[in-house]
C-alpha cells in the first residue's frame, strides 16, 4: 500500500538505527519524551525501544485525551446521563474510562442511562434532529485533532435550529500540558525525571502547526521535532533530537513535513477561534490543574454549553490510590512499575485510563512491551548462565 509500507520498511529503520548509534555520544545520556499516544503505540508495536542504543531513553507522555480526561469529568458525564431527558453522545473508548468507585459510561448505559456510542459529531447532530423531544448532549473531548469537527457540530447545529443540542466541552491543549510539565516538580525540583526533547504530536500539529512550540524551544531550551506515527517517523525524529542534542541546539523541527506546515490548518483555527475560548485553569489526569490547558464554549454560545445549561457541577474525584496512572502520564513511572498492571488491571478490567484507550501506555505495553520485556529478562539469563 503506497505510503504505508514504505514507512515500516525494518531495513530502513535498521539503517536509522546505526545512524542513531553513531552519533549516540556514550558519554551521555539522552531522554526522550514521545506526548502523543500514538507514538507510544508505535514504539511498542513495532519494537523501537529494541533498535535504540542503551542511553537513548524513551519517556511515555500524557498520550491521549482519554488517558488524561479527569475523573470528575467522568462522574459528571454519568450524573448527567442519568436524568431522564438527556441522551449523552460520545466516542467509543470515552464509555470505559473508570468514573469513582468503579463507575463508568458503560456500566451506567447497562444500568438505563440513554448513552450512545457515535463515531462523529454529525452522529449527535443527527440524533438531535430525530429525537427533538431527547436533549442530546455531545460529550466532546481530545487535543486540537477533534476539535474542529466539535465547532463544525455547533455550527450546524445553530444553522439548523437545533434547540436540543448541546456540547459538555473537554478538549485540551496540548502546547500548555508541554509547559506544565516541564515546570513540575518532577523537573524542575526533584529531578525524578530528566527530559532532553519531545516528539511533537502529529495530527495535532496538523491542525495547529509548528509555531506553538516555539517556547519550548526557547524558553526552555528543549529541542521538539514533529514526527508521524509509523515507526520509520519515529526512528528519523530520534535521529533528529539526538542531532540537536549533540549540537546544543534547541529548535522546533518538522519531520512530519508531508502532512504538517508551521502554521497548520489555518481554516480549521480559525473555526475553533470562533467558537472556543480558553480556560483560566482544566484538570488533567495525572497533570493537575493545567494553566489554559483546556477550551470552553464562548459566552454568545451558553445555549449550547452543557456545563452551564444544565447546572453541572464538576466534582473533585481522586484517582485509585493504587493506581499508577497519573505518574506514567507525566513520565516518571513506566506501566510495569504498577502492581495493578497485568494483574487487576487489564483490557478487560481497567482501572487507570491508560488502560482504557489502545494509544494508553498501559494498553501499549499489556498488547506489546510485556512479551519484549519478558524475551530481554529470558536473554540476560542466557547470557549470565
Amino acid at each position: 500500500m503506497k505510503y504505508i509500507d514504505e514507512y515500516r520498511d525494518g531495513r530502513l529503520a535498521k539503517d536509522v538505527a546505526r545512524q542513531i548509534a553513531a552519533r549516540a555520544d556514550p558519554a551521555r545520556s539522552y531522554h526522550l519524551m514521545e506526548f502523543c499516544g500514538g507514538h507510544t503505540h508505535a514504539i511498542s508495536r513495532y519494537g523501537l525501544e529494541d533498535l535504540l542504543p542503551p542511553n537513548v531513553t524513551m519517556i511515555h507522555g500524557p498520550g491521549c485525551p482519554v488517558c488524561v480526561l479527569p475523573i470528575g469529568r467522568v462522574d459528571s458525564a454519568i450524573a448527567l446521563a442519568m436524568r431522564p431527558e438527556i441522551t449523552l453522545c460520545t466516542y467509543g473508548d470515552v464509555m470505559r474510562v473508570p468514573g469513582s468507585n468503579g463507575s463508568s459510561l458503560l456500566k451506567a448505559k447497562a444500568a438505563g442511562a440513554d448513552i450512545r456510542m457515535v463515531y462523529s459529531t454529525l452522529d449527535a447532530l443527527q440524533i438531535a434532529q430525530a429525537e427533538p423531544e431527547r436533549e442530546v448532549v455531545f460529550f466532546a473531548i481530545g487535543f486540537e485533532t477533534t476539535t474542529p469537527p466539535t465547532a463544525l457540530a455547533l455550527k450546524a447545529a445553530i444553522a439548523r435550529g437545533l434547540g436540543n443540542f448541546s456540547i459538555f466541552c473537554n478538549h485540551v491543549l496540548t502546547p500548555a500540558a508541554i509547559q506544565h510539565i516541564l515546570e513540575s516538580p518532577d523537573i524542575r525540583k526533584l529531578g525524578t525525571i530528566k527530559i532532553d526533547g519531545f516528539i511533537g504530536p502529529a495530527h495535532v500539529s496538523a491542525v495547529i502547526g509548528t509555531k506553538p512550540y516555539e517556547f519550548v524551544a526557547e524558553g526552555f531550551q528543549k529541542p521538539v521535532v514533529v514526527a508521524g506515527f509509523e515507526p520509520l517517523d519515529v526512528m528519523q525524529a530520534i535521529l533528529m533530537l539526538v542531532r540537536q542534542v549533540n549540537d546544543g541546539r534547541h529548535e522546533v523541527e518538522n519531520q512530519y513535513i508531508r502532512a504538517v506546515t508551521p502554521f497548520g490548518n489555518e481554516k480549521a483555527r480559525a473555526e475553533i477561534a470562533s467558537f472556543f475560548e480558553l480556560r483560566e485553569s482544566f484538570e488533567w489526569r495525572g497533570l493537575g490543574e493545567v494553566p489554559y490547558g483546556a477550551l470552553r464554549l464562548r459566552p454568545q454560545y451558553a445555549a449550547y454549553d452543557a456545563e452551564k445549561r444544565f447546572t453541572m457541577v464538576i466534582p473533585n474525584a481522586k484517582d485509585n490510590p493504587a493506581c499508577e496512572c497519573g505518574a506514567i502520564l507525566r513520565g516518571v513511572k513506566q506501566p510495569a512499575d504498577c502492581k495493578l498492571f497485568g494483574t487487576v488491571c487489564t483490557p478487560d478490567t481497567p482501572t487507570g485510563s491508560c488502560m482504557v484507550s489502545s494509544e494508553g501506555a498501559c494498553a501499549a505495553h499489556w498488547t506489546y512491551g510485556r512479551f519484549r520485556e519478558r524475551a530481554r529478562q529470558a536473554d540476560a539469563g542466557r547470557a549470565a548462565a
